[in-house]
């Protein structure tokens, strides 16, 4: 998908605009944090924190926020001060995400006594791995035989997979890897199943089109990963001696 015109800087100077003083954090996670995102696939993950917000004040972002989800990133986590502290219970990937690697745009955050608990990162992990298997199995559905949306499929379920696969090796205390590839055969091996479907939609991501008739292989590959992964998560419980993950060095 082309992303349109609006950058982070865009999106910070609105959010200043708008918030002011209230405005205490403006936080870029996830891939593009560390400098691993591939440019037009990858997702701009954003976290703002806030003193407070009431509702002119998000009635007069609406026209911000929908540039920034035009230009193909998702929405962005907006939570107060207070929010922020008390719900890495209930957001525990994202919150791993953030702990782990993240740039300051603006602000300063708070990460004082934050921890994500295994139980809950288990948890939510399962929840997500199950929904992504859910929307493939709807997404082969709708594509059928159609080559080019079995490959849309594909290439559009990357970055969110990312994380998935992120989530899963924190869960046995490893710290994943830089590279997405390295990421991949990781969690194949900590889970049992296949990993090149996977990283033939990595290679996808990055540029080498399918040979013909390799989507609809890479795909029935990819689907039968996907329900390993989730019988894996299922079964799993993370090791009591497993370290929660907790604030890093400073960025």
């Amino acid at each position: 998908m082309a992303r349109a015109s609006m950058s982070l800087d865009d999106l910070v100077q609105q959010l200043r605009q708008v918030h002011g003083d209230a405005l205490r954090a403006a936080v870029l996670y996830g891939s593009a944090a560390s400098g691993e995102q591939v440019v037009g696939h990858s997702d701009f993950n954003v976290l703002v924190i806030v003193s407070a917000i009431d509702l002119p004040q998000m009635r007069s972002l609406g026209q911000t926020m929908r540039a920034w989800q035009e230009a193909g990133n998702p929405p962005v986590l907006v939570l107060t001060e207070q929010e922020w502290l008390r719900s890495a219970d209930i957001f525990p990937m994202e919150y791993a995400d953030i702990l782990e690697r993240h740039r300051l745009l603006h602000g300063t955050l708070s990460l004082s006594d934050l921890v994500v608990d295994p139980q809950h990162l288990r948890l939510q992990t399962e929840q997500e791995a199950m929904g992504k298997l859910l929307r493939l199995r709807r997404g082969v559905m709708v594509a059928g035989t159609d080559v080019a949306r079995q490959t849309d499929l594909l290439r559009s379920s990357y970055s969110a997979l990312l994380v998935i696969f992120r989530a899963v090796l924190r869960l046995h205390g490893i710290k994943p890897e830089r590279d997405a590839t390295r990421v991949i055969h990781d969690v194949a091996a900590q889970c049992g199943f296949d990993a090149a479907p996977f990283t033939s939609v990595s290679a996808l991501v990055r540029g080498t089109p399918f040979t013909s008739g390799e989507a609809e292989t890479v795909l029935a590959g990819y689907v039968r990963g996907m329900d390993v992964l989730v019988d894996y998560l299922d079964r799993f419980t993370p090791p009591t001696a497993a370290p929660a993950v907790h604030s890093p060095v400073q960025s």
